[in-house]
């Protein structure tokens, strides 16, 4: 079945049904027997074409719960019966399992969470909703915070508006028609700034598809949702930021407006001072979880997780390559900068690997899952990985298992200290001790190595075992660091002439390993800049509220110039209301933010502590921001001339 591309790419605009197509290095011809449209941008499934099964040569003829290497999926004819289909999968399995000692069981996923909610990865990788969630709701909170700053920057014009709303009042000017007028211009500043979101957003899009690693089109910010969401927005924004001031700005008595002598209320004061305390608690919150975030990140980044990943490149390899294996290590080898090289079928930044083993002391069939990997000779000096019992594989134990039965081969293992443990021997004792792979890979532990982190530290370090065997899909090559580019190069010739039938490609094995983190990274990055918004916002909202309360005290400082007060005491005096503010926020928002933090470091198995001085020096960078941003205003209202001030009474 081709995709319709993959028709036109292949056969153009003549009729592909019927024709063959000749697959893979073993040149195995297919029949076209179907078109189907292109699979959507946003689906789990993404290909070009899709083959039988059967055509792998798999008979069936042996039936078996051990191979880990297909999915099965269920078109239920009722989607409510999932529940009840589980239910039965259990007993069945349970049924199935009597007498083998195994522990194997199937749980079923509805396929449409696979993407944002499982753990198991299909076509495409998976996200995760958590880091959705929290994007969602930062976002979130910066319209509040920006709902916020508008109400204080509204409130803070009150006072030059005030005569405007005194004549219309002594004119005739009905409440309710002021009230609706300082809605309409909160509607009408929304609207225009939402249509210049849209035209930022438009902009925008190429670098924030860069970021996500996504190819979101255009057309979907223009999609009804989106646009009918939008208009939701603005009205809802246009209420909650602009009814305040609307009701502050329509109650005023005109009698007092115009003689100069009216100020606000006390409830009114209440309002726009819990109004700052929310938006410092929400920045004070996006700051800390931004630096422990980072501070995660680092840490991961600079872990010794057990092998080493520096300077190995990768290259994939196929069934073909393994003819000459021998003879491409040899030839990459060569090259004096190039210290080893290494086939294996995965690679230590991630094994998936799913097998079970016993050993010759557990109970008759009894086993035991685990992790494993097929590796060659050179597979644990390429990665550095540490042997901390017996000794390392060699080319005679590869020789040992080339044999395709692999029931006439003895193995030689190499067991983590997890698997040792699981097996019940310590990493001295386990050495010598026979073993068991699956059914069909019987032999002996030959070394024992320390535990790495072969997953990423979201996870614990399960038990895992390597085992020879020749070829694999991926080449290690371990560079001794001196000219990379010319040691790339020379690989490249190499390979050209070695493999001419592949294009050469390749990648390096830390780039895999930060690959495990490309969503915890995203999630730094925007919340980086969702932080810097949010202090941003924040210290406006202060900044209008400073002013406005300056403009308040203005005959107060007036009065405390003539009777002596200096600047820097005016300052300070103006400053410590707004300080105390902040320090609120601070209090708030601590506990918070160390609970929310804690929740998000929980999906990791190895992580950093919250430190109370990180927390502290948070707190004191707020603190600071906040102190800066009001220190105009304030200095402006202390230098102001008393004479001026006072003689308007």
């Amino acid at each position: 079945m081709l995709t319709q591309s993959t028709a036109k790419k292949y056969f153009g605009e003549t009729n592909p049904i019927g024709k063959t197509l000749s697959i893979g290095i073993d040149k195995q011809l297919y029949s076209v027997t179907g078109i189907m449209p292109d699979c959507p941008s946003n689906s789990q499934f993404k290909f070009d074409f899709l083959a039988s099964i059967a055509s792998l040569g798999i008979t069936g003829k042996e039936n078996t719960y051990w191979d880990a290497n297909y999915t099965t999926y269920f078109l239920l004819k009722d989607p409510k019966s999932i529940n009840m289909l589980q239910s039965k999968i259990g007993p069945f399995m349970k049924k199935e399992m009597a007498g083998v000692g195994a522990t194997v069981n199937f749980y079923l996923e509805p396929f449409q969470r696979i993407h944002l909610y499982s753990d198991y990865d299909g076509f495409e990788p998976n996200n995760n909703i958590r880091y959705i969630y929290i994007l969602e709701a930062a976002a979130l909170l910066i319209l509040l915070i920006a709902c916020f700053t508008y109400i204080n920057l509204n409130t803070a014009r009150s006072l030059e508006r005030a005569r405007e709303v005194g004549v219309r009042k002594v004119i005739g000017a009905e409440k309710l028609q002021l009230f609706w007028q300082f809605i309409g211009e909160s509607v009408f500043l929304c609207t225009m700034t939402t249509v210049t979101s849209f035209l930022a957003a438009v902009l925008l899009l190429p670098a924030f598809n860069r970021l996500t690693d996504k190819e979101l089109p255009v057309n979907v910010l223009f999609s009804p949702v989106v646009l009918v969401g939008a208009v939701g927005v603005i009205l809802l924004v246009s209420l909650l930021a602009g009814s305040y001031p609307a009701l502050v700005l329509s109650n005023f008595q005109p009698v007092k407006i115009l003689k100069g002598a009216f100020k606000n209320t006390g409830s009114g004061q209440v309002l726009r001072k819990s109004l700052i305390i929310v938006q410092f608690c929400i920045s004070m919150i996006l700051i800390v979880s931004t630096v422990i975030m980072h501070r995660q990140l680092s840490f991961i980044q600079n872990k010794n997780v057990g092998y080493n990943r520096e300077q190995i490149v990768v290259l994939p390899m196929d069934h073909k390559m393994e003819q000459k294996a021998q003879l491409i290590k040899q030839e990459f080898k060569s090259n004096a900068n190039i210290s080893y090289v290494s086939g294996c079928q995965s690679t230590p930044v991630e094994i998936k690997g799913g097998y079970y083993m016993r050993s010759s002391v557990m109970p008759k069939n009894q086993q035991s899952a685990v992790t494993a990997d097929p590796v060659d000779e050179d597979f644990v000096k390429t990665t550095g990985l540490h042997i901390i019992a017996g000794s390392d594989l060699t080319s005679q134990d590869m020789k040992d298992v080339a044999d395709t039965d692999y029931r006439k081969n003895t193995f030689h293992f190499i067991l983590n200290e997890a698997a040792a443990k699981e097996l019940g021997w310590a990493p001295q004792q386990a050495i010598g001790q026979r073993m068991y792979l699956d059914a069909t890979r019987p032999g002996f532990v030959k070394a024992v190595v320390k535990d790495f982190n072969f997953e990423s530290l979201h996870h614990q370090i399960e038990p895992l075992v390597l085992f020879p065997e020749s070829g694999g899909s991926n080449l290690l090559v371990k560079l001794k660091g001196n000219d990379i580019h010319a040691c790339i190069a020379f690989l490249e010739s190499k390979w050209k002439t070695l493999v001419p039938y592949r294009p050469f490609e390749y990648h390096f094995l830390d780039e895999d390993f930060n690959k495990l983190y490309t969503d915890d990274l995203r999630l730094e990055n925007v919340l980086n800049i969702f932080s810097t918004i949010a202090i941003a916002l924040a210290c406006m909202g202060l900044l209008g509220l400073s002013s406005y309360s300056a403009k308040q005290r203005m005959k107060e400082i007036g009065i405390r110039k003539v009777m002596g007060a200096s600047v820097t005491n005016l300052a300070a005096m103006l400053t410590i209301d707004f300080v105390k503010l902040v320090l609120v926020a601070i209090l708030i928002a601590a506990p918070v933010a160390w609970l929310a933090m804690n929740r998000w470091l929980s999906d990791f198995a190895y992580k950093v502590d919250i430190s109370v001085w990180l927390v502290l020096a948070a707190s004191l960078c707020v603190t600071a921001v906040a102190v800066i941003s009001i220190s105009f205003q304030t200095i402006k209202a202390a230098l102001v001339n008393p004479i001026k001030s006072l003689r308007s009474e």
